[in-house]
């Protein structure tokens, strides 16, 4: 009988584990991004290629998922995007009413962050498959300057915005391992405008237990930005590499 007991204790904290799991899950997570930046910015007139240099970045996010049939999840995420350039400008180069001549020696800060509020819905979520979608608002803030090279006329713009974006995440299963394949996005074309943030890679389960789940990730991810009249700014950029990170689910 006591042997009997104890069974009965062990599978009903057990099962109370994964209700608990059921009814509220807490992920956390993080990546270093070693990414690659090309592209122009200016103003509708007049944008320049300032060189932008290759940076080591960091993201991170929270998510809260629950069984609640018509309220989304929420996921919080921040990514800093902070570099810099130099060029020898070919043209007159105009930038928040200040006009740099050509043949001037000129360095560029470009140091944006956004958040990202995502409210999504999961349609399957097994261990074969799992497919997310909803809708992101992305907050954007930073500041971008131009300077030249002896520093006796510079000019700075800020980029402030809140965008909206679709998003959708999708993570396959391999049978039998512990390894997953995933893909996350998020994306927006509205007339000029053309901004996405996607990144794809593979996933291992580091530990798999009722208290914490630890998954080691790896991949590629590509942000653009190509935008027209952002509060007067004008840039088709792209920043994309490779990335580490990890995941935690509480």
């Amino acid at each position: 009988m006591k042997k009997a007991a104890i069974a009965l204790t062990l599978t009903t904290l057990l099962s109370a584990s994964v209700q608990a799991d059921t009814l509220l899950g807490v992920y956390f997570g993080g990546q270093v991004w070693d990414n690659e930046a090309e592209g122009v910015f200016g103003e509708s007139t007049t944008q320049s290629d300032f060189n932008l240099k290759d940076e080591q970045q960091g993201s991170f996010f929270v998510a809260v998922e629950h069984p609640l049939p018509f309220l989304p999840n929420v996921k919080l995420a921040h990514t800093n995007l902070d570099t810099d350039g130099n060029t020898t400008l070919t043209t007159d180069f105009e930038f928040n009413d200040q006009t740099f001549s050509a043949d001037t020696s000129v360095d560029a800060v470009f140091d944006v962050s956004y958040n990202d509020y995502t409210f999504y819905y999961e349609l399957f979520d097994n261990d074969l498959l799992t497919f997310d979608f909803g809708l992101t608002a992305r907050d954007l803030d930073g500041d971008v300057k131009v300077a030249d090279t002896g520093n006796t006329q510079s000019a700075s713009r800020s980029v402030s915005e809140i965008i909206p974006m679709a998003y959708s995440s999708v993570i396959i299963g391999l049978p039998f391992t512990d390894w997953n394949l995933f893909a996350e996005g998020n994306y927006l074309t509205f007339d000029d405008h053309t901004l996405y943030d996607y990144q794809v890679g593979v996933s291992y389960a580091l530990t798999d237990n009722f208290a914490l789940d630890v998954n080691l990730t790896a991949g590629y991810r590509a942000v653009k930005f190509e935008l027209d009249d952002l509060d007067d700014f004008y840039a088709d950029l792209e920043f994309k590499g490779l990335f580490a990170g990890v995941i935690m689910h509480f």
